[in-house]
Formats: C-alpha cells, structure tokens, sequence
C-alpha cells in the first residue's frame, strides 16, 4: 500500500511566521503525528519509484520549521502567564478602581487567585465587603494606599 507523498510546498502563500499555524491548519495533525506519516512514506514507498531526495530533505525542513514554531509559542505563552502574575501581585496592598454597574467601587486589593493561570483580585471596600474574582482587565484605576 503505497500513500501519496505530502507536497514540499504549501497550496497557498504562506506569510513569514505562519508556516506551522498553516501546517497544523491544513493537516490538524501535531508535529509527532506528521514525522509519523513521513515514516510511513518511507516504508511504504514504491522500491522502483523512491521518494526525490530533495522533496524528502524540504519535507523534513518545514516540519523542523513547524517543531521551531510551537516551541516558540509554548515559550511565548509561559512568558504571557508570568507577565501576568507579576502585574497581578503588583496590586497587592494598593487601592483599585472597579466599575460595577453604574457606579464605581473602591477597594483594597488583598488577594490574588489564579483559575486556568488567569489571575483574579479580591478587594475589600471602604464599607468592609469583599469582593472576589474580579478580572484584572475590568480594574479602572489604581492607587497607592487609601
């Protein structure tokens, strides 16, 4: 059983930068998942019609491209998550601006809490209620102090 080799070159132009999101697009494989069909080219091919070695050697190059891809995305993302937990803990003791409504309230921010790595702040108003889970996106100001 012979499969049909993966063509070397995209069907469309692809933009600097977007070669494994238009890999993974296309294909909806994983990286693992398409040097596996590679393999299996290669075992499966045709003795008296073997794979152009240039077509081989560009296919491995793009998935090298797609591998350098992904892990400068899991890099990017882990940098995002701690860029986020330092400007969440920075509101810590400070007062934060939320708007509820149509008012405003005011708090103290006392706590941090991370659900799925996306932080939330608890506040405690003026009036001594505690607010919690707020989405730091929705704080509107922050000050120093009371």
């Amino acid at each position: 059983m012979a499969l049909a080799p993966v063509s070397a070159t995209p069907s469309t132009t692809a933009q600097p930068g977007s070669t494994q999101s238009t890999a993974t697009d296309a294909f909806n494989l994983s990286f693992e998942s398409l040097l596996k069909i590679i393999l299996t080219q290669l075992t499966y091919q045709d003795p008296l019609k073997p794979m152009d070695n240039f077509e081989f050697v560009s296919q491995l190059a793009q998935f090298s491209q797609i591998q350098i891809g992904q892990t400068g995305n899991d890099r990017l993302s882990e940098v995002a998550a701690a860029q986020a937990t330092l400007q969440a803990t920075s509101l810590l003791g400070r007062t934060v601006d939320v708007p509820a409504g149509s008012t405003t309230l005011s708090g103290k921010v006392t706590s941090i809490s991370f659900a799925d790595g996306v932080p939330k702040i608890t506040i405690k108003t003026d009036s001594g209620s505690t607010i919690s889970n707020i989405s730091m996106a929705s704080v509107t100001q922050v000050r120093e102090g009371n």
